[in-house]
């Protein structure tokens, strides 16, 4: 009785939300969402560097990237579910102005303690882009909905895809720690825009933030399609984060030996997943969700094959970026346009439930991938990933029919 006491006050706390965004906030929204995530994954070129320069085991430097998904889910148990309670207007740009603190402590940091503790801090902030998709699908109609998250969810794929080049190149030029710096830079000058931009929200619901954080948890007892998604999102990021947090060990060894600019590039070749994300939004709008999803899955399983010939051919591998990166950001914002309709009420909830298991996937991706190549080679990474999406795939056929 009291869960569905709560259930009516949120409701008629949402009822009285404007919807509208407009093309410019959806666009800020976008630059956001880009340079938050891009924090997660700045590391990942830079594993080979960092562990020079900190004496970490090759076997072992993928805990970096560990650290900061790991605290990346807990912020998004703990921060992103405060968006149906408190006044975003300033929940999001104060996130933001902290998160330069952080990634400031990063680009000074003496030694592997102030190092992690940075990258703690910096992956718990970081789960503002998810507040910010939250709220543009409260603020969009329902019929734009799923177009307006493909937009602003491009703004992610392109933060993590240009982080990695972005990466490569500041640490050619100037070292690894002026990333930190510029991303800090840039984090504030949007920080300060959007306190300019966002609207003030009228007071929400009666919630306690312990009551909120409950509720979290029986969103997945009561909401099945919520279940399967969320398992749809921990196995394709972590074949998402298996090819993206080992390739620069393949790439920066003999015989290839490429420079960190010429391997953060390659994050340029999964541009075109941004594209993914629109067009499966929009596809989303129209009821072919599923099907959108399943063609998906299967071009990921391809995807495997010509990344496998990376040590023989570069073409194949960005072949298979292509196909990997469209195919995982059309099932993610598949999945947000599936969920977000379950209860508008509590879209902050719903993202922060569903990626908790983003951040389990990809920290297991990362830990399992670089572990994997220390034994396995390139070969071993490959047909780990080809499982995983294998696993996803063959998940989607059983529940499919389900929602």
């Amino acid at each position: 009785m009291a869960g569905t006491e709560i259930s009516v006050r949120e409701k008629q706390s949402a009822a009285q939300q404007p919807v509208f965004i407009s093309n410019k906030l959806a666009l800020w929204f976008a630059i956001a969402c880009g340079l938050s995530v891009a924090n997660v994954y700045y590391a990942q070129p830079l594993l080979d560097v960092i562990a020079g320069e900190f004496g970490i085991a090759r076997s072992s430097v993928g805990i970096v990237i560990t650290v900061t998904q790991a605290c990346y889910a807990l912020g998004l148990l703990l921060l992103v579910p405060l968006g149906d309670l408190v006044n975003r207007r300033w929940l999001i740009p104060g996130q933001m102005l902290l998160s330069v603190l952080a990634l400031t402590i990063i680009a000074f940091a003496p030694g592997t303690g102030i190092l992690f503790a940075g990258m703690a801090v910096a992956g718990l902030l970081a789960v503002v882009t998810q507040t910010l998709v939250a709220y543009a699908a409260t603020m969009a109609a329902p019929s734009e909905r799923g177009r307006i998250v493909g937009r602003v969810t491009s703004g992610v794929v392109i933060g993590i895809l240009l982080a990695r080049s972005a990466a490569g190149v500041l640490t050619d030029l100037a070292g690894w720690r002026s990333v930190y710096l510029f991303s800090a830079l840039c984090l504030l000058v949007v920080a300060l825009i959007l306190l300019r931009l966002l609207p003030n929200e009228q007071p929400k619901g009666s919630l306690t933030y312990f009551q909120l954080l409950r509720s979290v948890i029986l969103l997945f007892k009561e909401e099945r399609v919520l279940r399967i998604r969320s398992l749809l999102c921990l196995f394709i990021f972590s074949a998402f984060s298996i090819l993206w947090t080992s390739l620069v060990l393949p790439l920066s060894l003999p015989p290839l030996s490429l420079s960190h600019s010429a391997i953060g590039a390659f994050g340029l070749a999964g541009a075109a997943g941004a594209l993914g994300a629109t067009r499966a939004g929009r596809l989303a709008d129209r009821g072919r969700g599923q099907l959108t999803t399943g063609v998906a899955l299967a071009l990921l399983l391809m995807s495997w094959l010509p990344i496998s010939y990376t040590g023989h051919s570069l073409t194949a591998l960005v072949v298979g970026i292509l196909l990997l990166d469209l195919a995982v950001q059309a099932v993610h914002v598949t999945n947000q346009s599936m969920i977000f309709n379950v209860r508008p009420e509590a879209r902050s909830r719903l993202t922060a439930a569903y990626m908790i298991f983003y951040s389990i996937g990809s920290a297991i991706g990362s830990i399992s991938a670089t572990s994997i190549y220390a034994y396995a080679g390139w070969s071993g990474v490959c047909w780990l990933g080809a499982g995983v999406s294998m696993i996803a795939l063959l998940f989607w056929a059983i529940t499919r029919r389900l929602t």
